[in-house]
């Protein structure tokens, strides 16, 4: 075994071995190194769609709170960190208006009911509930109800309707990433779309600490024809230039 991944080394130039970078970023500089990695993957894309993902990796890196590795990224791609226009919180609008109205008991019979404003985004308006309840009792109650909601439900015909499971699953996962709860956290990431995902990855990395060392899947998964590779690995790495990692 030993021999053959020596040999293995022989094959490789030095200047392929120091392509191929650190299998893992750890250590206080974890997120300087993660942001080389994420903007390696870049590297291969067309210039036209390095230019469409350059301001959402800068912002990303702003999220650090880290001045001076903002200015030199600035300064290598010769580049502001030109801030998004801020989306229109609609859900969280929706949620405070509903909250207004019916209070907590009413926001819940409202939103199993699936009615106005939550026959559409309920999953969204539900998950910005979550976040503007103050007490812990209420917040799991709304939680609870998600996941029950998120089950199949069987329709007249005898078939299997999973029409909300998915963006259920992702609120959920956002939610549990963000509130440091690994056991909902797996639960949630069951029922989305691609449970597999490199940002549930980093997500679930912010729970379980060490995103460093999915360094290599980064890598290893670089896409030359889509941009949503280098998007997930910002949108799964951003939390954690933001917010840290989950105290354990």
């Amino acid at each position: 075994m030993l021999k053959a991944f020596l040999i293995l080394l022989a094959g490789l130039s030095p200047a392929a071995l120091a392509h191929a970078g650190p299998l893992a970023c750890q250590g206080p500089d974890e997120a300087t190194c993660m942001f080389e990695v994420i903007w390696e993957a870049a590297g291969i894309l067309p210039p036209e769609k390095q230019a469409r993902v350059q301001p959402v990796f800068l912002e990303t890196v702003g999220r650090t709170g880290d001045a001076a590795l903002l200015r030199s990224w600035q300064s290598r791609l010769g580049a502001s960190a030109r801030h998004r226009t801020p989306q229109i919180d609609y859900a969280g609008q929706q949620a405070e208006a509903v909250v207004a109205e019916s209070g907590w008991s009413g926001f819940e019979q409202r939103a199993r009911a699936g009615a106005a404003p939550f026959n559409i985004g309920r999953p969204e308006i539900m998950a910005a509930g979550v976040r503007l309840a103050t007490d812990a009792a209420t917040q799991r109650r709304l939680i609870d109800a998600m996941f029950e909601l998120a089950q199949t439900k069987v329709t007249r015909g005898g078939l299997g309707d999973d029409f909300e499971k998915r963006d259920f699953g992702h609120a959920l996962a956002e939610l549990s990433m963000q509130r440091c709860d690994l056991a909902s956290f797996d639960r949630a990431v069951a029922l989305t779309a691609a449970p597999d995902s490199l940002r549930y990855a980093l997500w679930r990395a912010r729970i379980t600490g060490n995103a460093g060392q999915l360094a290599a899947r980064i890598r290893s998964e670089a896409d030359a024809d889509d941009t949503r590779h280098v998007r997930n690995a910002l949108e799964g790495y951003g939390p954690i230039a933001a917010l840290g990692y989950c105290r354990r």
